[in-house]
């Protein structure tokens, strides 16, 4: 599984549209940026400290075929890059990611599951 962070907007115009075609820097970079579970915490740290209404996207990344790509980016860690729309159908689950009391998103215990095996 790979996940994305994205606005609660972004996301219901994706379910209305049938496809994700990825938040601003995503249109920008050429590509639809994706974290594992184990880099998903950290990508919320820094490009979405703070902010509210999002949702996090779980995604099926062994139904994406070729247009998934694995490349180094922060440290050289290989993160999961998809150029092309994300099918919707490829989705897994989606719920909302909000802000702790003490300012850092709060991710579902799944995710702590996945990224400690």
């Amino acid at each position: 599984m790979i996940y994305k962070i994205c606005t609660a907007a972004d996301w219901a115009a994706a379910e209305e549209a049938g496809l994700y075609h990825g938040a601003a820097v995503d249109k920008r970079d050429g590509y639809i940026h994706f974290s594992t579970a184990g880099q998903v915490r950290e990508t919320a740290a820094k490009h979405f400290a703070g902010e509210r209404d999002l949702v996090l996207v779980t995604v099926d990344d062994g139904r994406l075929g070729a247009a998934l790509k694995w490349e180094p980016s922060r440290g050289g860690a290989l993160f999961p890059h998809l150029y092309g729309p994300l099918p919707l159908a490829t989705v897994i689950n989606t719920v909302p990611l909000p802000l702790g009391d003490d300012g850092r998103h709060v991710f579902p215990a799944a995710i702590d599951d996945i990224s400690a095996a």
